[in-house]
């Protein structure tokens, strides 16, 4: 995959030397992409290991991934790794997940989404009939143009103007309905309530209701049910590991447990990062991963915008080690609740949590039994909440009464003896997100408003300072797992031109 043969705007001067600041799955892909196009590249990362918000804690014998677990399009990780003659497949050993979810509703029904599209409509006309089988391939073939037109000319490009808008595919993805609202989209093709939940939940980890957001961001129900969902052996905390591997035996240097806290500048140059003990490093270009608000701070400017930037909702996430296990739950489950829009209006609009919650359960030991000691398991419950800007809920006070709701709420949903299994927990929520340096105490960052879309979305580079770069989920091109390793690529871009993303060879 290449970028867009749209001229790109890149850093002038000297780019010899790059300071990257950050280790997560960004950094350390602008960081492969710059070794592959010849730069000198340290990392400076504040955490003691790689990784970033796909962090990790090890406690009681169990070994939590304590953030993302869900694995998509993992040929973008491998493009990173290629850049330096690496792979995936030496790599990692990565499990391809079937089902990919396993949705359970409050009506007792379930559905596995499947990503083969013919194990999926077997699925669908099972549960939903034949009429919404048939709809279903068609759906699964508009998901798949909506990607093919997406991610070559608006995901995976650096945008400098609103007017690299005006292009051929803007008008095909206009025609498939692109710019009408989501929910509406996949009603279209699907009728049952649940496979149209099943099709549009995703939208919310882009910090939008599925009414409201953009039928563009199907493209993440395509990577999800369609591309297929992966788990690497070790947990997610392994993909870190092997992308920061690949960074010091390509002749890359990271530098953990040293956090950055100014920039040496000369005029409009940044010359050094600077880390809290006063250790310089020096650079002719500097890519930043922080969130933003961090990333402007270091900058000593946060750019005008004619509205303030929107934060997506937060999450709460109990990760329990029990010394039990439950057969209903696949290695992905998702927990509907019998509420829908007003769960949106609660944790959007209102700034409550959910009272009826849908959850994503999260069962790693369903694939690798190792995180765990033998015999126990390990679970991530993760229910979406408001952020600390939007929401009125005193964490501190209230965390460990909604832990034990959210308990509760899985014993009555069938996980009968859940709060006595436990034998090992950990709990994260907002004020925990915001501690870690997350603006608003959301972990996913900037929402996919229209404003925040594309090339209205906070750019990678900003005026004032002509050598840095922004990379990870609060700017182009947005938030997620797969758009963070595109991001520090697209930073790279910035830096090194067209020597960036020209993948093996």
């Amino acid at each position: 995959m290449t970028a867009h043969s749209t001229t790109v705007r890149t850093v002038p001067g000297p780019t010899d030397r790059v300071v990257v600041v950050g280790a997560g799955v960004s950094g350390l892909a602008a960081a492969l992409h710059l070794l592959g196009a010849g730069r000198r590249v340290t990392v400076v990362e504040r955490d003691s290991h790689p990784g970033g918000r796909a962090g990790r804690l090890d406690i009681g014998g169990f070994r939590l991934d304590t953030g993302p677990t869900v694995l998509t399009m993992p040929e973008l990780v491998d493009e990173a790794l290629a850049a330096v003659g690496a792979s995936l497949e030496r790599s990692l050993n990565l499990t391809r997940l079937e089902p990919a979810y396993h949705a359970r509703f409050a009506d007792g029904s379930t559905i596995d989404v499947h990503t083969g599209a013919e194990a999926m409509a077997a699925e669908v006309r099972r549960v939903a009939g034949a009429r919404d089988a048939r709809g279903y391939l068609r759906l699964r073939r508009w998901l798949g143009r909506l990607y093919e037109l997406q991610m070559h000319r608006f995901i995976d490009t650096n945008f400098d103007s609103p007017l690299q808008l005006l292009c051929p595919e803007l008008a095909r993805l206009a025609a498939l309905g692109a710019f009408g609202r989501l929910a509406p989209a996949i009603g279209r093709f699907v009728s049952d309530e649940r496979l149209r939940r099943l099709f549009s939940f995703q939208a919310l980890y882009a910090g939008v209701a599925p009414r409201r957001a953009l039928a563009a961001y199907a493209v993440i129900a395509y990577m999800d049910t369609v591309a297929g969902v992966y788990f690497p052996e070790g947990g997610m905390r392994s993909l870190g590991t092997a992308m920061a591997d690949a960074v010091t035996a390509a002749g890359g240097e990271i530098r953990y447990g040293s956090a950055v806290n100014r920039l040496e500048r000369r005029g409009e140059r940044a010359t050094a990062a600077v880390t809290a003990d006063g250790t310089r490093f020096p650079c002719d270009a500097v890519v930043l991963t922080p969130d933003l608000p961090l990333a402007y701070r270091l900058l000593g400017r946060t750019p005008w915008r004619p509205v303030p930037l929107r934060f997506s909702p937060s999450a709460v996430v109990l990760h329990a080690g029990t010394d039990r296990g439950w057969p209903q739950l696949g290695h992905h489950t998702v927990s509907f609740g019998a509420a829908w829009e007003r769960t949106f209006d609660e944790i959007i609009h209102q700034g409550s949590t959910m009272t009826d919650p849908s959850l994503l359960i999260t069962r790693p030991t369903a694939t690798d039994p190792g995180l765990a000691p033998p015999g126990r398991q390990l679970l991530s419950v993760l229910a979406p909440c408001p952020n600390l800007r939007n929401g009125t809920t005193d964490w501190r006070r209230f965390g460990r009464r909604y832990r034990d709701h959210l308990v509760d709420t899985l014993e009555a949903r069938g996980l009968t003896g859940f709060g006595s299994a436990i034998t090992a927990e950990h709990l994260i929520t907002p004020e925990d997100w915001s501690a870690g340096g997350m603006a608003f105490g959301t972990p996913f960052a900037t929402a996919h408003t229209f404003a925040q879309t594309g090339p209205f979305r906070p750019r990678n580079t900003v005026a004032g300072t002509v050598n840095a770069v922004l990379a990870g989920c609060g700017t182009t091109p947005g938030v997620g797992l797969p758009t963070a390793v595109v991001s520090g690529k697209l930073a790279a871009a910035r830096i090194a031109g067209t020597a960036v993303g020209r993948g093996r060879g």
